[in-house]
């Protein structure tokens, strides 16, 4: 079998090797249940009580260590949020949704608020309009607004500290989703945000692994899930002691290696640059605005055959990438964030997504700029 150059860690990223070491040794050391009174059952009490001290630290922004829930990933904490938003606000409450959230946070906030969802355009390239929000804030007062820090797809960054102010002047509560952030950018100030989500498996952290911040001030949190007395009353189920101490290894490792952002980025430069002149009529979508470092979306040109897609061809010359969030990319319908950045349909259907991690070598990429090049020669609209 030849081999597969891996470019899709955006939907789940390779366990690094630290995290791995870490959920091994986790494994073997603390075998007892959290909620059970005997030695064994409070030593792995005591560790996860010390990693949320430290995922608190991460975090920063005035959050302690009691604001923390540990939980299975995002998508668990996008519902528990919204649910616990839904209980506490009026009947015709609306919750105001940006219009390239991830899907977790959309469907939960249909399933919660039904009919009363707003979603909130953003600008050709990706980033919400934070004056237009704070014009809708002078008007109405939702139950809750949502925007995520970094977009799945696109990698564009949002101003979720400018909508963090905004939303405390008008005591309406932010629900950040910092899922592609954390791990890959500095944490510290997210924790100024009401409620933040995450998980482990975007940034070399175990599948199956999250945290929920909530906010200090309001109505106690409502639990979405119940049956036990863990996180203090607030979300029921045995702690995953192994995840959560690989998870915060994990996120150590990333602000270990923030320094070495800048140097990040200006590779993904080149790498964008190198496929614009290897693919004729390449378009990097969101070139224009910061976005994440391991992250490349760029529109291709045309193939032979218009059913042909460039994400099959790239898979069959061995580079694993993709059309887009990994909840949604099986969907036949265009991308809701490439159509909110006002790309059309079938632009859409030629965009794809490559996304690295920390331990990506740099030749995967130059790999995947060959393969690129090879598959327009082979198969576009010019080849001969």
């Amino acid at each position: 079998m030849s081999p597969m150059y891996y470019l899709d860690c955006n939907a789940t990223a390779p366990m690094s090797t630290r995290a791995r070491r870490a959920w091994l040794e986790a494994q073997n050391q603390y075998i007892g249940n959290p909620a059970s009174n005997h030695r064994l059952g409070q030593r792995s009490d005591n560790v996860i009580e010390e990693a949320r001290q430290c995922m608190a630290e991460f975090l920063g922004g005035g959050t302690v260590a009691e604001d923390l829930i540990w939980t299975s990933g995002a998508t668990e904490g996008a519902n528990a949020v919204l649910a616990h938003l839904a209980h506490n606000s009026f009947e015709e409450a609306q919750v105001w949704v940006s219009a390239v959230e991830h899907p977790c946070i959309l469907a939960a906030a249909d399933r919660w608020f039904a009919h009363r969802v707003v979603r909130m355009p953003v600008r050709d390239d990706g980033v919400l309009d934070a004056v237009q929000l704070e014009s809708s804030l002078r008007r109405d007062r939702p139950a809750g607004v949502c925007v995520q820090a970094a977009n799945n797809e696109s990698g564009v960054l949002q101003p979720w500290d400018r909508v963090q102010e905004l939303c405390s002047a008008w005591e309406v509560p932010l629900l950040c989703d910092a899922t592609q952030w954390v791990g890959r950018v500095g944490s510290k100030g997210l924790g100024k945000c009401d409620f933040l989500i995450g998980s482990a498996h975007k940034c070399g952290g175990p599948v199956g692994t999250g945290f929920l911040k909530v906010r200090k001030t309001g109505p106690s949190f409502n639990p979405f899930l119940v049956g036990g007395g863990q996180e203090a009353g607030r979300r029921a189920g045995t702690q995953n002691v192994a995840g959560i101490l690989s998870m915060v290894e994990a996120f150590r490792e990333s602000e270990e290696r923030q320094p070495e952002v800048c140097e990040r980025i200006e590779f993904r430069g080149r790498v964008e640059r190198a496929i614009c002149e290897r693919v004729v009529g390449a378009e990097i979508v969101g070139g224009a605005t910061e976005r994440l470092w391991n992250t490349v979306c760029v529109t291709l040109p045309e193939l032979m055959d218009c059913r042909m897609r460039w994400v099959v061809r790239l898979d069959a010359a061995g580079i694993a990438g993709s059309t887009g969030s990994a909840c949604a990319s099986g969907k036949e319908e265009p991308s809701h964030v490439l159509r909110a950045m006002g790309v059309s349909p079938e632009a859409a259907g030629r965009t794809i997504r490559l996304s690295s991690s920390w331990e990506t070598p740099e030749d995967v990429w130059d790999q995947a700029v060959e393969v690129l090049g090879e598959i327009q020669r082979r198969f576009g609209v010019n080849a001969v």
